[in-house]
Formats: C-alpha cells, structure tokens, sequence
C-alpha cells in the first residue's frame, strides 16, 4: 500500500477529481466543482443516502485501489465530507 502525502495543489486536484467521480457515479445534476468540500456529503450538505455511499464506495474501489469497507468504524468520519473522503484517499490509495 502506497501512503501519499499530497501538498494543498495536489489536495485540491485529487478533490476535484474524487467530485468529479461522484458527480459521474451518482448521475448528479451538478458541476463536480459545486461540490463544496467541506460541506456534509449526508443529510443538509450534498444530501446522499447510504445507497449513494455504496455506489461512491464502489468507484473509488476501482479506480484508486483499495477497499472501503463497510463495517470501517471510521466511516462516519471517511464520508463525513468531500475534503475527508479524499483525505481517505490519498492516504490508502494504491493506483
């Protein structure tokens, strides 16, 4: 398993590019850059469900690598936000 530390720049690409995935996965009709980072990804926020989560959980799997599980007792943190999911990501990434 390949840990990345990214620098804000590269942050901010994998950011855009993790919103663009959701915005894809989930047919969403909106920009990937309206996708406000730090916003919830549940409920006020982007307004998933947990079938939602799946379906981003799946993509990610695919292209980046690795596994997000459900029974991870960080999930709640993980999917808490854009920022967070994408932290995730660059921190477990294999592709």
């Amino acid at each position: 398993m390949t840990t990345q530390t990214l620098s804000g720049a590269e942050l901010d690409a994998l950011i855009a590019e993790v919103a663009e995935q959701i915005v894809a996965a989930l047919n969403l009709e909106m920009a990937a850059g309206e996708i406000d980072p730090d916003a919830p990804l549940f409920g006020d926020g982007l307004g998933l469900d947990s079938i939602d989560i799946l379906e981003i959980a799946l993509v990610i799997s695919k292209k980046y690598g690795f596994q997000l599980r459900s029974d991870n007792q960080d999930n709640v943190r993980i999917f808490s936000s854009l920022r967070n999911l994408t932290q995730h990501i660059a921190a477990n990434r294999t592709t």
